[in-house]
């Protein structure tokens, strides 16, 4: 089904929902302008994203991932949450219950204001020790020919999830546990193809929650959501966060 004019499924559902799942990755992204992490001359075009973000990469070519890493992340430095981190952000004030449930690592949905947000694959504006595990937030000085080094001494690392790692234990419990008790779960600009996110949504609609796919492109959970939204993000979730805000006000008055 696309749109909601007078979807009485869709008003009953909104009336309803306390608890709200949101699971977003890169088409949300996308409308902030980074839709691809390459530019164009970078020395680590010839790479493959696979020798870049991962363990045995950065080992060979430490030098080039954090080239790439700081390309990124100046790319990202521009980037603006756009109207569907917004729209969440206030959504989530409004709501009794409300977790954004990201595949990107951009941090925009946080900028935007969004709360309560697990990232599945960690943050780029974070680095790790490989040593001590340490966390950190500012970005260390570069210094040319050797990778950052943390106060300990060790290596740092991008905190993000490389190819061939875990996804975090504690990031991973906390989306199964919001899918399975939410009452309407929303996938927005997701492939769902991509697993343990891809099984959030299926999760959700087996425990009995209302699911919304917000998408341009169809997509494997397309057949089992209960409403589908063929536009983008900016446009399709502020209309939901609309409607659910008068449902949510009409149930009050009554």
């Amino acid at each position: 089904m696309s749109g909601f004019t007078n979807d009485a499924p869709l008003v009953a559902a909104f009336a309803k929902a306390h608890r709200i799942a949101v699971l977003t990755g890169a088409g949300v992204s996308a409308e902030s302008g980074l839709s691809t992490f390459r530019g164009q001359g970078g020395i680590w075009q010839k790479f493959r994203a696979e020798e870049l973000a991962s363990m045995d990469g950065f080992l060979a070519n430490p030098d080039i991932v954090w080239e790439w890493y700081n390309y990124r992340r100046e790319v990202l430095s521009k980037a603006k949450p756009n109207p569907a981190h917004a729209a969440l952000a206030e959504w989530e004030s409004e709501c009794e219950e409300f977790t954004v449930i990201t595949q990107n690592v951009d941090g925009l949905h946080r900028a935007a204001g969004s709360m309560d947000v697990v990232e599945l694959h960690g943050n780029i504006t974070i680095n790790r020790c490989l040593s001590c595990d340490q966390e950190m937030r500012e970005q260390p000085t570069r210094w040319e020919g050797k990778v950052p080094l943390c106060s300990c001494g060790g290596r740092l690392r991008p905190g993000v999830v490389w190819f061939g790692e875990m996804l975090p234990e504690d990031a991973i419990m906390r989306a199964i546990h919001a899918a399975e008790t939410c009452d309407m779960f929303i996938s927005i600009g997701t492939s769902t193809v991509v697993y343990p996110a891809a099984s959030l949504p299926m999760i959700a609609a087996e425990h009995g929650a209302y699911t919304v796919e917000v998408n341009p492109d169809e997509t494997p959970f397309s057949r089992y959501a209960n409403l589908i939204m063929r536009e983008p993000a900016g446009e399709a979730v502020p209309r939901l966060h609309e409607l659910w805000r008068k449902e949510s006000m009409a149930r009050n008055e009554r």
